[in-house]
């Protein structure tokens, strides 16, 4: 005999009555796909606001305060963290989300579930990693795919977990809230890695793209400011997340020089030599001792900047 729950039926009513005012392309909260393993649903949360608790509350989230971004292990209280980027993704997100009338909760947790799964030392730890599968076992690596292997062990919903997949690669999202955390992630990470770099020295703010910076804005706000606007405007009415051509071309060609100048530019160079060799030695120390392979992965994975540097030392 099913015993009645009124508060829950009352809480999800109102939801459903909340949401008719959200875009038609919108998921709604209570039209989820569901997950792996179906559970009870809650009295007091939608299924995408328990997959953004189940996150916040989870050891990989957690741990993503001690994976720096750019510069592994650096001396300063400012530089960006995993954690940084992922609260700051999010937030932006949620403002595209709110302006576009989609879902807010389900981008929410798409963006804090999106770097779960990266290594230590930024990309340079996730290419090290990639490399060594490669070698020794003929496999790739993949910080989203690692992500949404982390999002199926919490038995997140389905949207969740595709958003979390496809957040980088060439696979587009399902829903319009992931498309929403897939752009969004390039805004944020160019703006505050150029704050980084600055920071750290690699570069200065007159050696910023002259014409890019005419059209996005002379501050890292000020170019958040103008590509949520845009992306707002040009998505509004559409099934897709877009931007006008023009700040398109500009934040590509601004992602480019980051490229050339600070993620694969020669003061670059050490930072990556290093993330190598100590994600290289820590493999080949688990692959000696008989760790599976999978559990190399989550390991290693797994490690903060700090853990890693920490653990090399030890061998």
């Amino acid at each position: 005999m099913e015993v009645a729950r009124p508060v829950r039926s009352a809480f999800e009513l109102r939801i459903r009555v909340l949401e008719e005012g959200l875009s038609s392309f919108s998921v709604r909260s209570f039209e989820t796909r569901g997950r792996a393993l179906p559970e009870e649903e809650s009295s007091v949360r939608t299924p995408f606001q328990r997959d953004r608790d189940r996150l916040v509350h989870s050891k990989p989230f957690r741990r993503l305060k001690g994976k720096t971004q750019v510069f592994i292990d650096p001396a300063g209280d400012h530089y960006r963290t995993r954690m940084t980027h992922t609260l700051e993704t999010t937030a932006i997100s949620r403002v595209v989300a709110r302006a576009l009338r989609l879902n807010e909760d389900l981008t929410e947790a798409i963006g804090l579930g999106h770097d779960t799964g990266h290594t230590p030392f930024g990309h340079a730890g996730e290419d090290a990693l990639d490399d060594a599968l490669r070698a020794r076992f003929g496999r790739r690596f993949r910080h989203n795919e690692q992500s949404h292997r982390i999002a199926r062990e919490l038995n997140l919903t389905h949207e969740v977990c595709d958003g979390i997949l496809t957040h980088t690669g060439e696979r587009e999202p399902e829903t319009l809230e992931g498309k929403i955390v897939k752009l969004v992630d390039r805004v944020a990470y160019i703006n505050h890695d150029i704050d980084d770099a600055v920071r750290y020295g690699i570069l200065s703010e007159d050696d910023l793209p002259h014409e890019e910076i005419a059209v996005l804005g002379p501050t890292g706000s000020a170019r958040i400011d103008t590509l949520v606007h845009d992306i707002v405007e040009a998505s509004e009415g559409m099934d897709d997340i877009r931007q006008s051509p023009d700040v398109a071309d500009a934040m590509l060609s601004l992602r480019a020089f980051m490229f050339e100048r600070v993620y694969l530019g020669p003061q670059a160079a050490p930072e990556h030599a290093r993330a190598h060799e100590v994600i290289h030695r820590i493999f080949a120390n688990l692959v000696e001792r008989g760790d599976d392979v999978d559990d190399i992965v989550d390991y290693i994975a797994g490690m903060t900047d700090r853990f890693a540097l920490t653990y090399v030392a030890s061998i």
